[in-house]
């Protein structure tokens, strides 16, 4: 039996992206003068949040809905929704 490691199992997921985005940085104030370690850019396994300059970037067409960001986040800084019908994550089988 072959094991995956984490790269090999992303690469069997798809995405099928809306235009408007499903995660939301509510304040990016508090990203920036409460949160020196940017947490969210650890914790998310798809590595969607990413610190440039002043402001978190968010990038969510790679999103895996794992809703870490919903938890993780100690300032509840990040508002997340399901992506609207037909859009979001599609997993495969290998």
């Amino acid at each position: 039996m072959s094991t995956k490691n984490l790269e090999e199992k992303q690469y069997l997921i798809r995405f099928k992206c809306d235009t408007k985005s499903h995660l939301t940085v509510l304040d990016h104030d508090i990203c920036m003068t409460k949160c020196p370690d940017k947490i969210c850019t650890i914790f998310c396994p798809a590595e969607v949040y990413k610190w440039e300059g002043t402001r978190m970037q968010v990038g969510y067409e790679g999103c895996h809905e794992c809703g870490s960001c919903r938890i993780g986040c100690p300032y509840q800084n990040i508002k997340w929704e399901y992506p609207k019908g037909g859009h979001g994550i599609i997993f495969r089988l290998a």
